[in-house]
């Protein structure tokens, strides 16, 4: 690849130039779109034509803020599957776009790099916002000061080891409804064990989708509830139902014997007592001003 190749030829006046974008998903699937009126093909990626991709203007900035962009393109079967968009396969992609010689691949410059933000569909087209790669750095960083845990049940400040088998189940779905309703044979947990956790889908068309679990219900099959549909889920699938957590102190400690891990300031006082005032029948004696 060579950016001075590409400037030479911008030097000359008569360009032959196109922007070629790259979107490469989590699960390793890459895609390829180019507004020329052909093809193109480099770094073992087909860049096709016709795909409906385009891009609006690119914002490029200076320092730490963010670098803006949005793609647009129609929805075809080709190229990208709605459901995927629906699916969030799409959420946290990398995305690269170059300007690219049409007829002398190897002059090329990359103009953005970066990730895919918020997904909208409207009329048949998708917008996905582009989020440059400085766009981490404006993430709020802290902690805040609440009774319940800040943590992630799993995650590296939690410290919970989440792969203990009395704390996950895989079990293979009977039925699904409205692709948020699901049953199937888990036994041995108490009810609710996995209200608040995770469901991770381990085979079938959804393999790698992850989903919130809001209810959890034991009637014989266990009935599984989640907070948003997983598009693909279907009878026959394997998944993984991971323990839930409401991130209360009392279930840290009683139900996963994690509270030296708790993240979050169960005694803090609550707004009643922000807004009391001392009682002038009762004793001023340092005590509780709620008694």
């Amino acid at each position: 690849m060579s950016a001075a190749d590409l400037h030479a030829h911008l030097a000359g006046g008569q360009t032959h130039v196109c922007q070629c974008w790259m979107i490469k998903r989590r699960d390793g699937r890459t895609f390829g779109f180019t507004d020329h009126d052909g093809p193109l093909v480099f770094d073992g990626v087909t860049f096709m034509a016709d795909s409906g991709l385009s891009a609006k203007a690119l914002s490029a900035t200076t320092g730490l803020s963010v670098n803006n962009t949005e793609a647009v393109g129609l929805l075809q079967s080709d190229a990208i599957d709605p459901e995927d968009i629906t699916a969030g396969r799409f959420d946290g992609a990398e995305v690269t776009n170059w300007l690219v010689q049409w007829d002398n691949v190897a002059a090329r410059q990359v103009k953005f790099r970066g990730t895919i933000g918020e997904i909208t569909r409207s009329a048949g087209a998708f917008e996905a916002e582009l989020r440059g790669l400085t766009d981490p750095l404006n993430q709020p960083l802290g902690r805040s000061f609440i009774k319940s845990c800040s943590a992630v049940l799993g995650d590296v400040s939690c410290g919970f080891d989440l792969d203990d088998p009395a704390y996950y189940a895989e079990s293979i779905v009977q039925k699904v409804t409205d692709e948020t309703l699901l049953s199937l044979p888990v036994a041995g947990f108490n009810a609710s064990w996995f209200a608040h956790g995770r469901l991770r889908v381990l085979d079938g068309r959804a393999k790698g989708m992850v989903g919130a679990i809001k209810h959890d219900r034991d009637a014989g099959l266990r009935q599984i509830t989640l907070w948003e549909p997983l598009t693909g889920l279907a009878t026959g699938d394997t998944v993984r139902l991971e323990a839930g957590c409401d991130k209360r102190a009392d279930t840290c400690r009683e139900k996963f014997a994690n509270i030296a891990n708790f993240r979050g300031f169960p005694h803090i006082p609550g707004d009643d007592w922000l807004v009391s005032v001392p009682r002038a029948s009762a004793d001023a004696d340092g005590g509780s001003l709620n008694r």
